[in-house]
């Protein structure tokens, strides 16, 4: 990471806290964000928002998560996104949205990863048919708007962390399912690498 470490503070703690009782580790995102808690508990805030707007399940945010992480290229939220993937389904599944095969997703999933892959690599470059395919499979107008404000914004959260240097940890890596530690070639090596 390219800043150094947040001054100690009760915000700093819960932040620290809240990893720890999750991951059992606290996460270099978490140490980065600790220098704006108020910053990331909004991005958050807004994004358990969206993603209730649009009924979105764990496994579904999980798909639209690592397909825009996968397409930016950020190693950090495909490892992370991958592991909750791969608890939610399993490793190869995960592993399938990662490298862009979508092996074992349904047809709304489907369109959930192309859509998230869409936004992530050309927003500009989307048409009313790949609207179209989101409603095709089952998602109303405003459920849309909702799951493309949460892949921007999942998408905002990956480039400040790739831009400030956050690195995946390595008990991150180490508790990632290994096919999604095998798909996940791209962005920032994990510590120790």
């Amino acid at each position: 990471m390219f800043l150094s470490e947040a001054p100690e503070s009760p915000e700093t703690r819960r932040l620290y806290d809240d990893d720890r009782r999750e991951m059992g580790f606290v996460m270099n995102g978490s140490r980065l964000w600790a220098h704006g808690a108020a910053l990331h508990d909004g991005l958050f805030a807004l994004l358990r928002r969206a993603a209730e707007a649009a009924g979105l399940t764990v496994r579904e945010r999980g798909v639209l998560v690592i397909a825009c992480a996968s397409t930016l290229g950020d190693s950090y939220c495909a490892l992370a996104w991958g592991t909750k993937l791969g608890r939610e389904a399993d490793g190869e599944l995960a592993a399938a949205v990662l490298s862009g095969t979508d092996r074992g997703l349904d047809t709304q999933e489907r369109a959930l990863a192309r859509w998230g892959r869409l936004v992530a690599a050309d927003p500009n470059g989307t048409e009313a048919g790949d609207v179209q395919a989101l409603r095709d499979s089952g998602f109303d107008d405003a459920q849309v708007l909702a799951i493309t404000a949460y892949a921007a914004l999942r998408l905002a959260f990956s480039s400040v962390n790739d831009a400030l240097g956050v690195r995946p940890e390595a008990q991150l890596v180490a508790g990632a399912p290994q096919p999604v530690r095998e798909v996940v070639t791209w962005g920032r090596a994990p510590e120790g690498i």
